[in-house]
């Protein structure tokens, strides 16, 4: 109990972001034709701000399956990683079905909690999801209620704050990281070229963006290798 008190207490800023965050991700739901319970409902089952909104997108137009597929695993393919990771530092009684269970609250934040500690063990990292899970579902619900009500200006206004979220996680990294400059910019300019280049604009956007990612991400690769230790 002691170890998921902790958890608890660690996971209070993370629950504190998600809720803004995914508030946002309720009132877009909304705004593209969902009901305000299946964006609860998605938020319940995926816990995936980017997939998230990149699934709803194309939700919106029916068929595009193999689309949605490709653009879910090069979004999410980090979890992977991230979990491989940090089962490295998981105790002896986090394994089997218990990493089955809580690998679903695997995400960027409480995986940069859980690797700071020596050892990982099972109930500090059920305390540490526990918040950041209510904050995630709850601010969906509310966001997605008030998506019903507010006005359509409001709406499009809040509507960006989630790509704000996406821009304070890659600005700071920018300012000391040559390297992460060039992917930035080469991404987001094989994105422009998707969006005004004749032959290339009819690609739908699922596609565009997993492109864009994986040639910039490659290309990084290439360019700044990381030097092992």
């Amino acid at each position: 109990m002691k170890h998921f008190k902790r958890g608890v207490k660690a996971g209070i800023p993370i629950g504190l972001g998600y809720l803004s965050v995914s508030f946002t991700f309720g009132i877009m739901a909304v705004s593209y034709g969902l009901y305000w319970w299946q964006a609860v409902l998605i938020s319940m089952l995926t816990v995936t701000s980017a997939g998230q909104l990149a699934g709803i997108g194309t939700m919106i137009h029916p068929g595009q399956y193999f689309q949605m597929l490709v653009s879910q695993i090069t979004i999410n393919i980090r979890y992977s990683f991230m979990s491989v990771s940090l089962s490295q530092k998981t105790d002896t009684k986090f394994r089997g079905i218990w990493r089955w269970i809580f690998g679903f609250m695997m995400t960027d934040e409480i995986f940069a909690v859980a690797s700071a500690e020596d050892v990982v063990c099972r109930s500090f990292f059920a305390g540490l999801c526990v918040l950041p899970y209510l904050g995630w579902t709850g601010g969906t619900l509310i966001g997605a209620l008030l998506g019903s009500v507010l006005p359509d200006r409001l709406m499009s206004a809040l509507g960006i704050a989630i790509y704000g979220m996406f821009i304070a996680i890659v600005v700071p990294e920018m300012k000391h990281s040559h390297p992460v400059v060039c992917t930035v910019l080469c991404a987001v300019l094989m994105r422009c070229a998707f969006d005004y280049i004749p032959f290339l604009e009819n690609v739908s956007d699922g596609i565009a963006i997993t492109v864009c990612a994986v040639v910039s991400a490659a290309a990084a690769a290439a360019l700044f290798p990381v030097e092992e230790s």
